[in-house]
């Protein structure tokens, strides 16, 4: 169904109401904002007062529709782009990328029909750079009626092949885990400390409503993903495919249901930790649901001689549960 385009979201704000939505992917939950024009003022105390669960709309962030060409900070490689993904986290503070917000991004914009996927993919501003997502098929076995791929860019680590051997590149301490244990850096346009448990009981174990604490502490801060390998199966197609069960504190929210890059960034480090002959396709079990990572060679930003570099697409589903309007005077009162 194709929504009218709402009033300017400047003018809803002085009117005391602005119009939201409240979707998912895995149970990673934000509010969307249409905000077209680039007209509404996104303070971080507004955006942690919708998030709040108990005095707000509820979220783990908040994702702001905006034409890329209103975005005076938008990275010069989004330019081409129609449409901005301005991510925050639910303390408010901005964030680079979210990959499971991307792809209800996507769907916010096929519901104000603004995409229509049998005309081709779409191109998404992000902090991080350009997304671009298409609909794809729900893998056998997985639930959900719709889902997204979203090529996610180049995925690093910036330890390189010497932390990769080491085991990882930092120290985390988790409450609940009774020894620290090695995390391995991975970048996904975002910071993320990936750390490999025994079993489903230490992953059950730990305590994720407080920060773990990585030694040394990245620029940026971390997200952090506690992962267990679950082995490899056999696709349909004869091909070998890795499975992972991960739980993740993101900075600025704590811990999630479900992180986009956080799965990404869990498939890249048990696929180092695996060597060559590691799967490129891997399904990785959050406690929201089901995710798929695939891993290609591709050309880095830039190009040039030894610019390959690893890339990734992520697929998952994404939900749109409701609409409504925000009294902007109760919420910030």
């Amino acid at each position: 169904m194709t929504l009218p385009a709402p009033a300017s979201a400047t003018t809803t704000a002085t009117l005391g109401r602005v119009e939201v939505a409240k979707g998912h992917g895995t149970r990673n939950d934000f509010v969307l904002l249409d905000d077209r024009d680039g007209g509404f003022d996104v303070s971080a105390e507004l955006v942690a007062r919708l998030c709040d669960r108990r005095g707000g709309v509820g979220g783990d962030g908040l994702i702001r529709l905006v034409a890329t060409a209103r975005v005076a900070d938008a990275p010069a490689e989004t330019r081409t782009t129609a449409w901005f993904m301005d991510y925050r986290n639910a303390d408010g503070s901005v964030a680079q990328m979210c990959g499971n917000g991307v792809r209800v991004f996507a769907r916010y914009l096929q519901r104000l029909g603004l995409w229509d996927p049998a005309t081709g993919d779409l191109a998404v501003g992000t902090r991080a750079g350009v997304r671009t997502v298409r609909a794809v098929g729900v893998p056998v076995g997985v639930s959900g009626d719709a889902w997204f791929a979203v090529d996610m860019g180049a995925v690093t680590l910036p330890g390189g092949a010497d932390a990769v051997a080491a085991g990882g590149d930092a120290e985390v301490a988790v409450a609940g885990l009774t020894v620290t244990r090695p995390g391995l850096g991975v970048d996904v346009g975002n910071p993320h400390t990936v750390v490999v448990l025994a079993d489903a009981e230490d992953l059950a174990r730990a305590d994720l409503t407080r920060a773990p604490e990585v030694t040394p502490v990245p620029a940026q801060g971390t997200n952090v993903e506690l992962v267990v390998p679950l082995g490899e199966e056999t696709a349909e197609d004869g091909t070998a495919v890795g499975r992972v069960r991960m739980r993740v504190h993101e900075r600025g929210v704590g811990e999630t249901q479900s992180c986009g890059t956080g799965a990404v960034a869990a498939a890249a480090a048990v696929r180092a930790w695996g060597g060559a002959a590691a799967p490129d396709v891997w399904f990785v079990e959050v406690p929201g649901g089901t995710l798929r990572v695939t891993f290609t060679l591709g050309a880095a930003a830039g190009g040039g001689v030894g610019a390959d570099a690893t890339r990734a697409e992520l697929a998952g589903p994404a939900v749109l549960v409701a609409e409504g309007a925000v009294d902007l005077g109760a919420l910030l009162a």
